[in-house]
């Protein structure tokens, strides 16, 4: 579904990527993971348009996104959920669900999907009134899940969904992200939750300064000595 092909990104002479490769098979929940700094969301940013590449391929589908322009990734379904949130504060909760399905005409098919969103995160359903910007860190990540998915993604980029987040609010979100999954989207997942992120992904990378430097399933890496000892703070007996 997703190729990126020797990505080299620089930001003012520093090499940020230095000939990222991976690939996103459709219906998987494929996971990178790595320190802060690696390189994570700068992979993500450039797969959207906001960060032109030196050098390197990105297809999706068999088209050139370097090629496009990020409102029309859009509506080829490639979705981002940024780092940060980044909800529309003074808007309400449904304000910003519907800005999320912008580019769509089908309003029955709209309201329907607003409705999965609160079945979904029933809290979103309960503040729906609310501005976004007076709810809580994790009421924010659940809106900002809920206004992507408006969009009606094929493959969903998250940057860092448990950022900043309480562990109970944590396994709420990945909990979620599970079941979006189970609904046929795609999920292209950066984490420094290394532990979460491996324990629900089909497929996993490792990026470490720029550099992919391991491959494997979940479950392989999660028993993966260096991979243990790195990010999942457990020594090589443990």
């Amino acid at each position: 579904m997703l190729k990126v092909d020797n990505l080299v990104v620089s930001y003012g002479g520093i090499e940020a990527l230095k000939g990222v490769s991976f690939e996103v098979e459709e219906g998987k929940i494929v996971s990178l993971v790595g320190a802060n700094g690696a390189g994570k969301s700068t992979i993500l940013r450039t797969v959207v348009g906001l960060v032109k590449p030196k050098s390197g391929e990105i297809v999706y589908n068999n088209k050139n996104l370097l090629q496009q322009k990020t409102r029309d990734m859009v509506k080829e379904g490639i979705v981002l959920v940024p780092e940060g949130r980044r909800v529309f504060a003074n808007l309400s909760v449904i304000e910003n669900l519907k800005i999320g399905a912008y580019f769509r005409k089908d309003e029955k098919n709209i309201k329907d999907d607003i409705e999965w969103v609160y079945n979904l995160f029933p809290r979103l359903k309960e503040r729906s009134w609310q501005s976004a910007g007076t709810l809580s860190g994790g009421e924010q990540q659940m809106l900002a899940v809920g206004r992507a998915l408006m969009s009606k993604p094929k493959l969903l980029m998250m940057d860092e969904p448990s950022l900043g987040l309480a562990p109970l609010v944590v396994k709420d979100i990945f909990s979620i992200i599970k079941e979006i999954h189970k609904q046929g989207v795609t999920i292209l997942l950066i984490e420094q939750n290394a532990n979460a992120a491996l324990h629900i992904a089909d497929i996993a990378y490792v990026i470490e300064t720029g550099r992919i430097t391991l491959k494997g399933t979940g479950k392989e890496l999660l028993i993966n000595e260096e991979v243990k000892k790195a990010y999942l703070g457990q020594s090589a007996k443990s």
